[in-house]
């Protein structure tokens, strides 16, 4: 096409400031003299709260105010977080059992807010807590992941939260009676806590009678909208702000108690206050991601061609619906449910189950990477059990590139892929011919080697409206945008897009977010959207500002509007020598009064998602004397559509494979019967660290989208979305040298020398 940006590799703009210590994060900017809120938290995972007594804490020294439950309601305050609830499979509705801003009456996982406490410091704050009266009659705690127990909800009996299913059963199960071959795989996925470097926050205040909120999340409008419907109020009378945000992937995009909770305490006392949570207590009350169980049974014919595919999936929603759970680990994880093969039947069936743990969501790309997942180890278990190299097994079955457009069993349709391509040169760049070679290399070390293969598809669009507005100011310009950076580099990528279409340079260029005065709509940040949807609005918003020029122009030149061209750079009028720049023209029409020609902007919806996809090769050494897992050597190919800025598209992957890398390895969210978390603190809780992490091969091969202007395709979870996959699979693949068939996530070195050793002792039984 002809617009389209240069993809050139620019080096992010925003990491001077952020490496200097120059950011400005929610806890940098909130108002000076700002008071302090505490939470006291249940320290029960499930029980019935008897007393509730905050009389000696209000007394207490520099406290302002106590807040608990019953305050909320008298003062008016809608109670309920808000979270999307499906249809059964029977169409009936699912639970939707309420989830108090704080507790009511009953505490159902540790760390869920029962009063708050606002005071001149942190330690007056702290003291006041310790002055509550709290009692909690105990109650049965349901933590296993397995639906039954004394129920959490009465909404939910038997802590069912809802039986959802998709596809032909029937005929699915018609395939696999039929089919030559048939292979079941049990796979588990372990629950993860987020970690985001700046844990969340906000604070409130307000200004000349308007409700001013700012928070750490994934866009503004979400929580505007919540704090308009939780206090009644009108939509002038609300602003939220985003500054700096030190990182997010999914968790800081959900609704939380503690902004609402904050912005009551500021309306009450006329004064701002401020929250920053602490790690512990995010590591129990952010929502965690994944943990959930799967059974999935493949059919073949005797080509090994796959017929049908099955899945049962019991997942945990913790204990409470919060903002995506229950489509997260549906609709989603059906989209992607076939990959990237030709299948001709399909039916799931997954069912959610409540427990008295912090609540799951969308988080690492929650949805995609447990269904490829799933998949990719489905298919590796496959190819063991019928004798088929598993990169041959994936190339028999990848749908074909005169197959698309293709429609899957579960109706979603991919535009474009040459799948096979990035295959091919996944493994050339792996050097798969000499995996041999070195695994001989490895055992002559007494040390176990392993190949896995993932290829991954992801199903992007997230909210598919989004506006870009362009605001010209004397020697440059302003692009208020809709999403939320916690990370990305959007400050970058937006300015080099805007200036490879118009020509005005990227240093001339600032980029607005996070700001809901300054921009009334938009999508945020979140399902891999960003750079997609809002490059798209700019393009148009390009196209707007192009013709508004060559129409003012024309006018002033005397000259038919078709006598004049833009180049991406100048303006060029047919028999003049005049090239003016666009900033040129925004000077010319400053200085003839048209004020409306210096700010512009266009909404574009986006109909269709796009696929990014792609091929991850790890291999791993593992030390059977230890268990210690080294991953060796890991490879990317990925097929990203076109790219704006291949660095940042590198950089992406390379942290989201260190996500998957660190579920694989080390990472487990581990709660005792009690319902209390065992891993609250890095002490217990092992993040990848440096020498976890090998040199990531990266590389691209472009099919460019069909479904949007630039044939772009995000990228932002795609790293996580093949690692966990091809990590599990080299592991397996190093230790069925040893007998070892089953292991699940984390693959620690205690857990990998059981295995070892588990296995041993049955040969030597036998």
């Amino acid at each position: 096409m002809e617009k389209f940006g240069k993809s050139q590799s620019v080096t992010r703009v925003e990491d001077l400031r952020f490496l200097t210590g120059a950011g400005r994060y929610v806890d940098d900017v909130a108002p000076a003299g700002a008071l302090h809120a505490f939470f006291l938290r249940a320290p029960v995972a499930h029980g019935r709260v008897t007393a509730l007594d905050v009389a000696d804490a209000r007394a207490m020294p520099g406290v302002a105010l106590v807040v608990t439950a019953d305050d909320l309601v008298a003062a008016g305050v809608r109670m309920g977080l808000a979270g999307k609830v499906l249809r059964n499979s029977d169409g009936s509705r699912a639970a939707a059992p309420l989830r108090p801003i704080l507790a009511q009456g009953h505490v159902r996982h540790v760390g869920e807010p029962v009063a708050m406490i606002v005071a001149e410091t942190m330690q007056a704050a702290r003291d006041a807590a310790e002055a509550i009266l709290l009692e909690i009659d105990d109650l049965p705690v349901h933590v296993a992941l397995e639906i039954g127990g004394v129920a959490i909800h009465a909404e939910a009996p038997g802590n069912l939260a809802f039986d959802w299913a998709l596809g032909d059963a029937d005929a699915t199960r018609a395939a696999i009676a039929a089919a030559a071959h048939v292979v079941t795989a049990q796979v588990f996925d372990n629950r993860v806590i987020v970690n985001a470097m700046e844990p969340r926050g906000c604070f409130a205040e307000v200004t000349d009678g308007r409700l001013h909120v700012a928070v750490n999340g994934q866009g503004v409008w979400a929580t505007k909208r919540d704090l308009i419907h939780h206090f009644g109020l009108n939509d002038a009378d609300v602003r939220v702000t985003t500054p700096d945000v030190g990182g997010g992937f999914g968790m800081k995009g959900m609704r939380y108690p503690e902004p609402f909770c904050v912005a009551h305490a500021a309306r009450v006392l006329g004064r701002p206050v401020r929250w920053m949570s602490e790690r512990t207590e995010a590591m129990l009350t952010d929502n965690a991601g994944r943990d959930l169980t799967t059974t999935a049974t493949l059919a073949f014919d005797a080509h090994h061609r796959i017929t049908a595919y099955q899945l049962d999936t019991i997942a945990n929603m913790g204990a409470y619906n919060s903002q995506f759970a229950q489509a997260i680990q549906t609709e989603l994880f059906a989209k992607v449910l076939m990959g990237t093969y030709d299948v001709q039947t399909a039916h799931m069936r997954t069912r959610g189950i409540y427990t008295n743990t912090t609540p799951v969501d969308a988080y690492r790309g929650a949805g995609r990477p447990e269904a490829i997942f799933v998949l990719e180890r489905s298919m590796d278990a496959a190819a063991r059990q019928l004798g088929v190299d598993p990169w041959e097994l994936r190339a028999r079955n990848f749908i074909k590139p005169e197959q698309f457009p293709y429609t899957t069993v579960t109706g979603m349709t991919y535009d474009v892929g040459d799948f096979m391509q990035v295959l091919n040169t996944a493994g050339r760049n792996a050097d798969r011919d000499g995996f041999a070679a070195r695994k001989a290399a490895s055992a002559a070390q007494g040390k176990l080697r392993g190949q896995g293969l993932c290829y991954y598809i992801e199903s992007i669009l997230g909210d598919p409206d989004e506006t870009t507005a362009v605001e010209f100011t004397p020697g440059g310009a302003l692009i208020y945008v809709g999403t939320q950076s916690n990370g990305q580099g959007h400050e970058t990528v937006y300015a080099q897009f805007l200036a490879d279409q118009t020509g005005i340079p990227a240093d001339r260029i600032t980029v607005v977010q996070g700001d809901s005065d300054r921009i009334p709509t938009g999508g945020g940040t979140g399902g891999s959207r960003s750079v997609t949807v809002q490059n798209t609005a700019t393009l148009a918003a390009v196209a707007v500002i192009r013709d508004a020029f060559t129409a003012f122009l024309a006018e002033a030149e005397g000259v038919d509007a078709a006598a004049i061209r833009f180049d991406d750079e100048r303006f060029r009028i047919n028999g003049s020598n005049l090239t003016p720049t666009m900033l040129e023209v925004a000077d010319l029409a400053r200085a003839a009064g048209r004020h409306d020609l210096l700010r512009h902007s266009a909404t574009i919806t986006l109909d269709n998602r796009s696929f990014p996809n792609g091929a991850h090769v790890a291999e791993v050494e593992i030390d059977p004397a230890t268990g210690v897992v080294s991953v060796d050597r890991y490879t990317v190919v990925d097929d990203f559509g076109n790219l704006i800025n291949p660095m940042l598209a590198e950089g992406q992957v390379h942290g989201g494979v260190a996500q998957g890398i660190g579920q694989a390895l080390t990472e487990r969210a581990v709660f005792d019967a009690d319902g209390q978390l065992l891993s609250a603190s890095f002490m217990d809780y092992a993040m990848p660290r440096a020498d976890d992490l090998p040199m990531i091969g990266f590389a691209t091969e472009c099919t460019p989208s069909l479904y949007n202007p630039m044939g772009m395709k995000g990228c932002g979870e795609a790293g996580t979305v093949g690692a966990l996959a091809a990590i599990s699979n080299a592991v397996i693949d190093a230790l069925q040298d040893v007998g070892v068939t089953q292991i699940d996530m984390p693959f620690t070195p205690h857990r990998v020398w059981q295995a070892i050793s588990a296995a041993q002792g049955a040969d030597a039984a036998a």
